[in-house]
């Protein structure tokens, strides 16, 4: 799909050549088909799923032609984001250039799919969401505007978020993911304590047979809990 403005004319006629049966509406598969990632494999069906019920207002599991063209400028807006990302124009954003993108975040394994060490356009997008989904959080617990996250406004997310824990916990939370030495989180180790957090707490899970928040295990099963978590708890 192309960028810039387009009129309703043209969009009309690419609406038509992507509404294969000519039904008026355009599904899941017919969008599959029609876009491009950019490394000529087909785009992931959950991806076109996922922006198929962003824009299905009628909850018909298809999109009509305003919702197509409130579609194709969501599409065009992320394909500029991404193409201004990747420098080397490959097609895929490295760790150095999303590093470089989103600053401090920089940890691009969560979403790389085909284990290939960068991201495509696909996992970008999903990638983005992510990051702009914790970002909105960020923000609503971020009280005084100040950029960062105090131990106070830290337990009142947490808090929020369903966990129930001592004063004494959250001092060491901040110690932990607190990289500047001023007593508040920023942004990024605000997303890996946070994910740290949910990590653990399912891992405790599995073992919390009774789930009344204690667990009785050896030193093996304690090994292998640690050893099996996908996540990295030093910030730094």
């Amino acid at each position: 799909m192309g960028q810039g403005e387009v009129s309703d004319a043209f969009l009309q006629q690419v609406f038509k050549k992507v509404d294969a049966d000519g039904s008026g509406s355009i599904t899941s598969n017919e969008l599959q088909s029609a876009l491009s990632n950019g490394t000529w494999s087909p785009f992931n069906p959950e991806t076109v799923r996922m922006m198929i019920g962003m824009f299905d207002k009628d909850s018909s599991s298809t999109i009509d032609f305003n919702e197509f063209k409130s579609l194709w400028q969501f599409i065009t807006q992320w394909e500029k984001v991404f193409r201004g990302f990747d420098e080397d124009k490959s097609g895929s954003i490295d760790k150095d250039e999303f590093r470089k993108a989103l600053a401090s975040f920089g940890n691009t394994r969560m979403f790389d799919q085909d284990g290939s060490s960068t991201i495509d356009y696909q996992e970008f997008r999903a990638l983005w969401r992510y990051v702009t989904e914790w970002e909105k959080c960020f923000r609503k617990y971020d009280l005084d505007g100040s950029g960062t996250i105090d131990k106070h406004e830290l337990k009142t997310a947490l808090s929020s978020f369903g966990y129930r824990l001592s004063d004494r916990f959250y001092d060491l939370l901040i110690r932990k993911f607190d990289r500047t030495g001023r007593g508040t989180v920023a942004f990024d180790d605000f997303i890996q304590a946070c994910v740290s957090i949910q990590t653990l707490t399912n891992a405790f899970r599995q073992y919390d047979r009774l789930q009344n928040g204690q667990i009785t295990i050896n030193y093996e099963e304690f090994l292998s809990l640690v050893f099996s978590l996908k996540m990295q708890l030093n910030p730094n």
